[in-house]
């Protein structure tokens, strides 16, 4: 007799778990390079390879040796992700939220979402709560923007109009007036 009450509080347990669970559905799935990519010109290594050595032989004039490692490394990183293409990623919007690869961010962690171009590929910005990651950015691929953006609607703000920051001015500045690369190959 023991072993017929022991049966019966599992069974109520797992009819009350059914009950109370709302599956997770998946809204889009796609699959797109992992950062926008651009092929550089050899004149973008040139003027990079130029700027740099200006600056190691002005680190060197005052024997900041540590820093002209650090600037060493900084251009080797921009020259390997210049000149390697990214891989593709999968990401997934669903019920509960949005998975990027292996990474899963619940709708609570995030806060809105905003647009832009970079090297000509849309970009979606998910600003979340958190510091790190501070933004989830999803690259478009051949998925519409309008249509990511009725599926996001439901879930999170849609931000029209970005303020720049302090940073994205400087940088619009410095691309504007020390471009890397000429228009005509970009």
């Amino acid at each position: 007799m023991d072993t017929a009450q022991e049966k019966k509080p599992e069974a109520s347990a797992q009819q009350e778990q059914k009950e109370g669970f709302i599956s997770v559905k998946t809204i889009l799935s796609w699959t797109a390079p992992g950062r926008p990519f651009r092929k550089k010109s050899k004149q973008y290594y040139a003027t990079s390879l130029l700027i740099m050595l200006l600056i190691e032989i002005i680190l060197f004039l005052f024997s900041q040796y540590m820093l002209m490692l650090v600037v060493l490394s900084l251009v080797f990183l921009a020259f390997a992700l210049a000149s390697v293409p990214p891989r593709d990623f999968h990401y997934r919007i669903s019920s509960e939220g949005i998975t990027i690869e292996d990474h899963f961010f619940i709708w609570e962690e995030l806060y809105d979402f905003y647009f832009r171009k970079k090297d000509g590929i849309d970009v979606c910005h998910i600003e979340t709560h958190a510091l790190i990651p501070g933004e989830l950015t999803l690259t478009l691929g051949d998925l519409d923007r309008e249509h990511l953006k009725q599926c996001l609607l439901p879930f999170l703000p849609f931000r029209e109009v970005i303020k720049p920051t302090f940073m994205d001015k400087s940088s619009q500045w410095l691309t504007r007036n020390f471009p890397l690369e000429s228009l005509k190959t970009q």
